[in-house]
């Protein structure tokens, strides 16, 4: 017979033993695809079938950039939260870590080639390397 009174049972904040923050998280990162995807669509259609150089000058616009950077950063960030759902119902032991290491790792990389890129764009000649 188990004597756990009604804190102790409520105080470990359930199974996942995160509470409702990665829930919130999800639903805020949901909500702000769900206007970032329109804009980012439009954003780039306007740049489709334009020549590399004004394709470089649309994207060094504020703008653009700011669209697309927040897009590709909430999307993977989304990703990263998504991915690790999947792979706590599905995985176990090691393998559990090693996709949950290697799905943030590729969410992060995704970002920072993004961020980089927007950079290069926007700041033109100015980055040589």
């Amino acid at each position: 017979m188990r004597y756990i009174t009604p804190r102790k049972s409520a105080q470990g904040l359930g199974s996942a033993h995160e509470g409702t923050q990665h829930h919130w998280a999800m639903t805020v990162t949901a909500v702000a695809l769900l206007i970032l995807t329109p804009l980012f669509m439009i954003t780039i259609a306007r740049a489709i079938g334009l020549p590399r150089e004004l394709v470089l000058a649309y994207f060094a616009r504020p703008f653009p950039a700011l669209i697309t950077g927040l897009f590709v950063i909430v999307g993977m960030l989304h990703f990263i939260k998504g991915t690790r759902i999947m792979i706590d119902d599905y995985f176990q032991g090691g393998v559990r870590k090693g996709a949950i290491i290697l799905s943030v790792i590729f969410g992060w990389a995704v970002i920072a080639t993004a961020v980089y890129a927007l950079a290069r764009m926007g700041l033109g000649a100015i980055v040589v390397l």
